[in-house]
């Protein structure tokens, strides 16, 4: 054995070299390094090499075990003490005599996708050889249990292996779950161990033993994997203390305030990864076989990649099995979570060692959110508000925005965007199964009524901006302190356009539970009169009224009874069914004349005159109009009166006596004018115009139709500015000038689009494509009016086979001329 009591690297490096016989061009080549690298080491220019250089060299010189640990520890530039070199036994172990940790745990073999993740990571932590780093590397990773962040870590450490020669450890922190977290004393003592520190002199003092896991690491590279901490707090005295070495933490919390980490948030993988993932578990074989049940059990997992992996478990150990099968055994949302592993392993003990984490809090506010979670999840919808978690929870809104942003913390929770929630999949079904076992059907009824409380006073706030002298305000019975303060009518109409999909999932969710017979539900419709009329949405509006009126009944509200009835109607004469919206109004009229309502009876008199007026029956249209007028100025009702006289000035056209229609048209319009109400002004001078287009009165139209546009432009209200263009398309391509009537058909389809009204869309399509064929553009209108079709096909069966007729006539070769439609604009 070759010995210098105190060598240098430079001397002890030429001295190996010599004994071997090597030149340093000889040496370098058998080590695999540069003749510069050897030359700079034996100058003494650089005394501390890479741990990868040190091992080359030792192979290459065929060193003995002793001279090797000898090479090693002068290369860390350290002094052997005598009597450890001699093989005393009073020496204390140093790091070197151990061999360089490598704990970490296999790479999965299926790992798939994150690849954008993995490239973060790889860039702050991946060193080229021979440079150095100024910082500690520090790469935080959270997300959900089960969403693959110890996965990504322990793929990205092996990735890393050659910047970190000195060894990888790795320490599950337990910080979620089961049992205890790891303290941190037990973390400091597990990772000094590793590192060839003896256990009786680690201190008992987690400062003091932070600062010599420091010293340990210092001039080391060494890759630390701390995996499920609990906080920061419990990283921090675990960390290096200096360049070199590098940590990668994950966290089902939030470690945001981990100063110098980069964050990195896993999310559910895609649909793509998730059916990658599973194929590679299952066999893609298998997944040829049954494509399509293969993509509905990928979605079952909640793309959770714990969830992937236990289901492909499960049909790996089952090779006999269709996919099918299993696809129908996870139907059941109850019975989901049972099929993704009962034991600590699965999706279930996951999400609920983050719940035990909060329910086990000192914190207030953690024990509050874990009680909260289960009431939050009962309620169907894509997003949860923090307007009506606050109602859901009875708490205000601050105490409810705080119990939301804690849930994010801990990955329970989802923040979409300010105020706005989302539950994953699983963890929803874990809160349903909490809920279930924990709170009575009862209990749970109440959530959903408070839900639907909720949407109702947010209703009755909208109608009052969007029709503030509607007969439907007095009989509004709920009030909720969460509702947003609209501070106009745009904004509490965007404002339901954002959650209408959440309150029609809630509203069919309390359908189909024990509240379908909640007089919450024919109210929701009433106070939801206001939106769907001035947004258009009469399919929604039919389906809120469906079995609304017998509901109504049954709970002795005959009043709103009535005007249900009545608003049955609109739907089927906004989609050009006039004949079934009479019907409607017919038994309207009877029941607000069973209660002696004289407001409600005018009101059904006036749209009997527009609606019989349409069918072409004058007289009795007439007759209506004129009872409707008498009713309005007996009770006194400007507003009645003024829809009234609309209504028998469109009929007055029709009969050809224009002085009288124009008297009628004037006089309402005055009315709506002078008591400042800009949308019954837009109305009137709307219906006056398509009165006038049906009555031959083009130009009349035009004026009319222009008049209404600058009150839409005024008011920037959407739906009205693509109710005026048109209005004036119609007028403008009945007279020939078809330029035009594109210019308002091209103004009006961004403006249906942004309202997200199909019906007003699909019926300018239509317009186009009847253009289009009198211009002798056959293929351009059959691409028109097919759009048109898509469109109409689940919003007006009177629209949409209008639009199949005309697509049938020019398949046949036809070219049509232009007709004016005869359904209202």
């Amino acid at each position: 054995m070759v010995h210098l009591s105190t060598p240098s690297l430079s001397e002890l490096l030429r001295t190996l070299r010599t004994r071997a016989g090597l030149t340093q061009a000889a040496l370098a080549e058998k080590a695999g390094l540069s003749e510069q690298a050897i030359s700079v080491l034996e100058r003494g220019t650089r005394s501390r090499p890479r741990m990868d250089t040190v091992r080359s060299l030792t192979k290459a010189l065929d060193l003995t075990v002793p001279e090797a640990e000898q090479f090693l520890t002068v290369a860390r530039g350290k002094r052997q003490n005598a009597k450890d070199t001699a093989g005393g036994t009073n020496a204390q172990p140093s790091a070197e005599r151990y061999p360089m940790p490598w704990q970490l745990p296999p790479a999965a073999p299926d790992f798939t996708g994150r690849g954008a993740q993995m490239d973060a990571i790889l860039s702050v932590l991946r060193t080229p050889a021979g440079t150095e780093s100024s910082a500690v590397g520090l790469v935080a990773v959270t997300g959900m249990g089960g969403i693959g962040k110890t996965t990504l870590a322990v793929q990205a450490a092996h990735s890393l292996a050659s910047s970190y020669p000195d060894g990888h450890l790795y320490l599950n922190l337990r910080g979620y779950g089961p049992g205890d977290p790891m303290s941190t004393a037990d973390a400091q003592r597990h990772l000094l161990r590793s590192l060839g520190v003896d256990v009786q002199i680690i201190p008992d003092d987690v400062a003091e033993s932070t600062a010599l896991l420091r010293s340990q690491l210092a001039g080391r590279r060494v890759l630390i994997v701390l995996d499920n901490a609990a906080d920061t707090a419990q990283v921090l005295p675990l960390l290096p203390g200096r360049a070199g070495s590098a940590a990668i933490v994950t966290s089902r919390g939030s470690l945001v305030d981990l100063a110098g980490a980069r964050q990195i948030r896993l999310d559910a993988l895609s649909k793509n990864e998730s059916l990658e993932l599973l194929t590679e578990v299952i066999g893609s074989a298998r997944v040829a076989a049954e494509p399509a049940a293969t993509e509905v059990l990928a979605t079952f997992s909640g793309r959770l990649p714990l969830a992937v992996r236990l289901i492909g478990g499960r049909l790996a150990a089952r090779p006999t099995w269709p996919i099918q099968h299993f696809v129908d055994l996870l139907q059941d949302e109850e019975r989901r979570l049972d099929s993704l592993g009962s034991d600590e392993t699965g999706v279930r003990a996951s999400i609920a060692s983050s719940v035990r984490f909060l329910e086990a809090s000192e914190r207030d506010l953690d024990r509050r959110a874990a009680r909260a979670l289960p009431v939050l999840s009962i309620p169907d919808g894509s997003d949860l508000l923090t307007d009506v978690a606050a109602s859901l929870l009875e708490i205000p809104l601050r105490q409810a925005d705080a119990i939301l942003e804690r849930l994010v913390d801990l990955n329970l929770l989802d923040s979409v965007a300010p105020a706005r929630y989302r539950f994953h999949d699983l963890i929803r079904a874990y809160g349903r199964e909490t809920a279930d076992q924990t709170m009575t059907q009862d209990e749970r009824d109440q959530v959903l009524a408070r839900g639907l409380e909720f949407y109702v006073a947010a209703g009755w706030a909208s109608q009052s901006l969007t029709h503030s002298t509607s007969p439907r305000l007095p009989l509004a019975t709920v009030r909720d302190a969460n509702v947003p303060k609209f501070r106009n009518r745009e904004q509490a109409l965007r404002w339901l356009d954002a959650e209408q999909r959440n309150l029609m999932d809630r509203f069919r969710q309390a359908q189909r539970l024990s509240l379908a017979g909640s007089r919450l539900l024919p109210e929701l419709a009433l106070a939801l009169f206001g939106y769907h009329e001035s947004r258009r949405r009469w399919l929604e509006m039919r389906e809120l009224g469906e079995g609304a009126i017998q509901l109504a009944e049954q709970h002795g509200l005959k009043q709103a009874a009535a005007w249900l009835q009545h608003d049955r109607a609109i739907p089927h004469a906004e989609n050009g069914d006039a004949a079934g919206a009479v019907e409607w109004i017919v038994g309207a009229l009877a029941m607000f004349g069973e209660i002696g309502d004289l407001f409600g009876q005018a009101r059904c008199c006036s749209s009997l005159a527009y609606l019989l007026g349409l069918l072409g029956r004058i007289d009795e249209a007439l007759e209506y109009g004129r009872e409707a007028l008498e009713l309005s100025r007996r009770i006194g009702d400007a507003t009645l009166e003024g829809v009234s006289l609309t209504a028998l000035g469109s009929l007055y056209d029709r009969a050809g006596d224009f002085r009288r229609a124009d008297e009628a048209f004037d006089a309402g319009i005055a009315l709506a004018e002078r008591a400042g109400d800009s949308r019954s002004a837009f109305k009137r001078y709307l219906n006056a115009g398509f009165a006038h287009l049906q009555a031959g009165r083009y130009q009349e139209a035009v004026v009319l139709g222009r008049k209404g546009q600058r009150i839409a432009e005024r008011t920037g209200d959407v739906v009205f500015r693509g109710e005026s263009h048109h209005l004036l398309l119609a007028a403008h391509a009945i007279q020939g000038d078809y330029d035009t009537a594109r210019a308002h058909i091209e103004a009006g389809l961004p403006l249906a689009q942004a309202s997200r009204d199909a019906l007003r869309e699909g019926r300018l399509y239509l317009e186009l494509a009847r253009i289009d064929a009198v211009r002798a553009e056959r293929l351009l209108a059959i691409e028109h009016v097919t759009t048109a079709i898509a469109l109409l096909h689940k919003t007006s069966g009177v629209h949409e086979a209008e639009a199949q007729g005309l697509l049938e006539r020019l398949e046949r070769g036809e070219l049509p001329g232009y007709v004016l439609t005869p359904h209202p604009i």
